[in-house]
């Protein structure tokens, strides 16, 4: 594979985006890099994929991404998002791509949702706090499912679901496109 096929770009907060970015790196034999260290032109390369996590059900940078791509001329664009859901929540994974992309983006661009985990030692402050009071609200609520219970426990300290299998796909799809 040349290198000047693809190129990843990733936006990191904890580290499991820029794990993962560096993994299909890897595979891709490409480079990855932050996105505000982004070539000025990408129109040299076949493919960008562009990797972000979940933040409050947003891909976090998503629309500086977009633009900067645009401004930049990236021909054919990826994304893959990370978070603390496994892969199965197939329902809220939908809703994600939902509230981030178009209804055209979602036909046109390839988007992929790696499951990865929470790292509370890597958040800032503000995220930290969120995310505890997410926990102690669910423990407040009065009728529960078995979902929010989940939830609850899900949040209350760090963990890594994360995995190297989880890229196939969106190497697959790369290579396709390159």
């Amino acid at each position: 594979m040349q290198k000047d096929k693809i190129m990843i770009l990733y936006n990191s907060k904890t580290g499991f985006t820029q794990t993962y970015a560096e993994l299909l790196a890897a595979k891709l034999d490409c480079a990855a890099l932050p996105l505000k260290d982004a070539p000025a032109d990408l129109s040299q390369y076949d493919v960008v994929a562009f990797g972000s996590r979940l933040h409050a059900g947003m891909l976090d940078g998503w629309k500086k991404a977009r633009k900067l791509l645009a401004q930049r001329s990236a021909k054919k664009l990826v994304l893959f998002a990370t978070g603390a859901m496994p892969n199965e929540a197939e329902a809220q994974i939908q809703k994600v791509w939902e509230q981030n992309l178009t209804p055209e983006e979602q036909k046109t661009i390839p988007h992929f949702y790696l499951q990865a985990g929470l790292c509370y030692e890597k958040m800032g402050g503000v995220d930290r706090a969120m995310m505890k009071f997410a926990a102690w609200a669910m423990t407040r609520k009065k009728s529960k499912t078995e979902e929010d219970e989940a939830f609850r426990n899900a949040i209350r300290q760090s963990y890594d679901i994360s995995d190297p299998k989880y890229i196939e796909p969106v190497v697959t799809c790369l290579k396709q496109e390159s």
